[in-house]
């Protein structure tokens, strides 16, 4: 699945560049074709992502991922702007995935990939919680296509 212009940048809690090659080139080669753009995924800790819960959503606890789209029509549906603007920002809970990857018995790296795959979804405009199992859907198969069962 080459020739996306998707561009990951990934970045710290304090928004610090991170070294993170291996997710990034995992994620621009999953990703559906219609996602062209740019995404700041960003690695924070639990505490910093219980506060974005809160505030965002209105939800005091902790969760392993947060997406934040930045083109919504207003019925929030995601907006085609064309390649080259930013879709927006994942955040992921480095601790909430380091778990999440023990109690599934893999890699931190798997769960890191799996999570920023769910977000750029979202990003995208699917939305599990509204849909008939088609996110889910494209999700297993696109983890299938990066060798993530």
């Amino acid at each position: 699945m080459t020739g996306h212009r998707l561009r990951v940048v990934v970045t710290d809690g304090r928004g610090r560049a991170v070294r993170a090659d291996r997710l990034r080139r995992w994620i621009v080669d999953v990703a559906p074709r219609s996602a062209r753009g740019e995404v700041a995924l960003a690695l924070v800790s639990d505490r910093k992502m219980r506060t974005l819960n809160h505030r965002y959503r209105g939800i005091d606890r902790l969760t392993d991922v947060l997406s934040f789209p930045t083109a919504v029509d207003e019925d929030k549906s995601f907006r085609d702007c064309g390649s080259g603007h930013h879709l927006g920002d994942i955040v992921i809970a480095t601790g909430v995935a380091r778990r999440q990857a023990r109690v599934a018995g893999c890699r931190i790296g798997v769960e890191l990939r799996r999570l920023a795959l769910h977000g750029l979804l979202h990003l995208l405009g699917y939305d599990h919680e509204r849909d008939t199992g088609q996110m889910a859907r494209l999700e297993r198969r696109l983890r299938g296509h990066g060798g993530i069962v």
